[in-house]
């Protein structure tokens, strides 16, 4: 059974000194009793899923405290979803080993999950040295932040024993840390630009600020039950005393918002503020729940996803909005500004970061923002639409993003349907490959040279000259030339690609000699995967002299395998001979510009002879049959006649 969380089970691992009372307390909690005999370890106890509300089943583990079953409890501790940690309050000891051995050993092996630190047998403590839970527990829980909640019991009463295991489920299905940043005493950051993103939602008429109605039906669609009057007014007299920029004359704006989720925490009631967050579909990673994204999944490695019209449709009028000044152009204060809602400014990272095309002032232009959503749909469609959903999307999520054709299917029909073309750029070091990246994105040229090291991407916008109105967006993905072997090991690597191209440095023997090298082992690749793709080689560096053995190899190379000629750029002069327009062209012509080695040429001719071998006997065969049914007619009719 799934509960609200979408979990299906919480493993809590119970562990502590051995005669701390570990395995009487699940007993007592099975049993609803105070068990007279209990064994040393009980084998793994499952609670039924309507023991707690959330209605998920609980498997209850008693680890073993021998030092020759060691490697079993590490394994059970490792395993867990929570962490009960067991001490005896009759055994003041038992209580010192937590922070001296048991939460160190925890952290060494780097278990993750949340701890209840439970004190057992309450019912035996002597009355004499009687001490607050909170001041005994206040320094261990500064001290190991893992601690979620501490708690004290009796088996033998039965006393909090229930409350012991809602604790430790209630710590998994409703935690704190996500939502809680204990060092600033605040709500987290992601918790935060969540809480907007549901605000903004829950403000139909978008005035700033939820009115009673609005009120209302944010309390019906997460609570299943209406606000009155008085109690609507109550929250905002509440609020307005504590948070006076909380509530104006429209009703509860923003910090009001925070500030009332912010009592949910202070009060214990984890489970009242993520039953919230659930019912706008966040995770516990506060993310988009997948099952909250209809992304669409392809069926095939060669196939690749886009937006759709209606999502650009979208994208451009969001660009308008934030574009205020009207210069054609988004602030990093503006993009951050778009994803306040979302976890994270998607965009603030690798593979994403200075992608796009900027101006001169750092400032994203309309092109740049469209091939950055492009970009980001291509190498990771469930983040673009769940970022699509996070600023604002409110067509129905499924017609945002579509499938495209598998390529080998373009192939066949010598035509593509795509909008998004994946170019791999190939080379040797200092060949001019980044160059070719940064030009694509309208950089000035440079003569300073970075090694690259990792993998990069540029993504912009080509309008095809001589085709009216007609716009693709070509990604330009570089392979660093230490990453080659690696990146073709991988027998779906050209799966996804739509055209390779091959730079190399034209005044250099080395250069060129590498990227011939490289060409032959991407098409014996394609050869051997079936993911063959049109490739195209470029002489860059085109103002220095050229190496006289590489202009007559590259043409040599070209006839041989049967593909163009290789296209002369300079980006040091700023001539680009309209390579971008060039590569979009042999992408949008998927049968054409595929090298082919000998050996394959040979293996066509040979299946082509066979085909046709295969043909004649069939029509030699068919030919005979006709002719012996002539001959056995001809034979009946005589016999008749006679």
């Amino acid at each position: 059974m799934v509960g609200h969380s979408g979990r299906r089970e919480v493993r809590i691992a119970v562990a502590g000194d051995g005669g701390t009372g570990k395995s009487t307390l699940i007993a007592a909690m099975v049993s609803e009793s105070f068990p007279e005999f209990v064994p040393h370890v009980l084998p793994p106890t499952r609670l039924p899923h309507n023991t707690y509300p959330d209605s998920v089943p609980l498997t209850l583990i008693d680890t073993p405290s021998s030092l020759e079953k060691r490697g079993a409890l590490n394994e059970e501790l490792k395993r867990a979803d929570a962490v009960v940690l067991t001490y005896a309050c009759d055994e003041p000891l038992s209580f010192e080993r937590l922070s001296t051995y048991w939460l160190i050993e925890l952290q060494k092996l780097e278990v993750k999950a949340p701890i209840i630190v439970v004190g057992c047998k309450l019912d035996l403590r002597d009355e004499n040295q009687l001490v607050s839970l909170e001041s005994l527990t206040r320094h261990i829980m500064q001290q190991f932040p893992e601690i979620v909640t501490c708690i004290e019991c009796s088996a033998a009463t039965l006393y909090q024993v229930p409350q012991v295991f809602y604790f430790a489920q209630n710590a998994v299905l409703h935690p704190v840390d996500p939502l809680f940043d204990y060092e600033r005493n605040a709500l987290t950051d992601r918790c935060v630009r969540a809480l907007r993103r549901i605000f903004v939602l829950c403000d139909h008429d978008m005035d700033g600020a939820l009115n009673d109605e609005e009120l209302n039906e944010f309390q019906v669609r997460c609570f299943n039950a209406p606000l009155q009057p008085f109690e609507i007014e109550k929250v905002k007299t509440i609020v307005e005393q504590k948070v006076p920029e909380g509530v104006n004359s429209l009703g509860l704006i923003f910090p009001g918002f925070i500030y009332v989720h912010n009592m949910f925490l202070k009060k214990g009631q984890t489970e009242t503020f993520w039953a919230v967050l659930r019912k706008f579909g966040y995770d516990n990673d506060l993310k988009l729940r997948h099952d909250f994204l209809p992304f669409p999944s392809k069926q095939a490695s060669d196939q690749s996803v886009e937006l759709t019209s209606q999502a650009i449709e979208f994208l451009n009028g969001i660009f308008r909005l934030l574009d205020t000044d009207k210069d054609r152009a988004l602030r990093p204060a503006e993009v951050d500004k778009l994803f306040d809602a979302a976890p994270e400014s998607p965009w603030n990272d690798a593979p994403y970061k200075d992608a796009a095309e900027k101006t001169d002032m750092g400032y994203i232009s309309l092109n740049g923002f469209l091939s950055q959503w492009a970009l980001m749909t291509l190498l990771d469609p469930p983040n673009s639409l769940a970022n699509l959903i996070y600023i604002g999307y409110s067509g129905n999520p499924a017609t945002a993003l579509r499938v495209t054709r598998r390529r080998s299917v373009d192939r066949k029909k010598q035509t593509t349907e795509r909008n998004v073309f994946q170019c791999y750029v190939f080379g040797s070091k200092n060949s001019g490959k980044s160059a070719l990246l940064y030009s694509l994105l309208g950089r000035p040229f440079s003569n300073n040279y970075t090694p690259t090291t990792v993998e990069q991407y540029a993504a912009s916008i080509i309008d095809l000259t001589g085709v009216r109105g007609t716009k693709k967006t070509l990604v330009l993905r570089e392979i660093p030339e230490d990453g080659v072997s690696n990146f073709l090991s991988n027998q779906d690597c050209l799966a996804a690609c739509d055209v390779a191209v091959f730079v190399y440095d034209s005044s250099q023997e080395y250069s060129w000699k590498k990227s011939r090298g490289l060409l032959e082992m991407v098409v014996r690749q394609g050869e051997l995967t079936g993911f063959r793709v049109p490739c195209l080689l470029i002489a860059a560096k085109d103002d220095l002299i050229p190496f006289p053995r590489a202009v007559l190899d590259s043409v040599k190379v070209t006839q041989e395998f049967g593909i163009e000629a290789p296209i002369h750029v300079s980006m040091k002069l700023g001539d680009s001979s309209n390579v971008y327009s060039k590569i979009v062209n042999a992408a949008e012509h998927p049968h054409l510009s595929i090298p082919e080695t000998e050996i394959a040429r040979k293996r066509k001719q040979r299946h082509q002879l066979l085909h046709h071998s295969l043909i004649f006997a069939l029509v030699g065969a068919a030919m005979a049959f006709v002719g012996l049914t002539a001959c056995r007619a001809r034979a009946v009719k005589k016999n008749s006649s006679a």
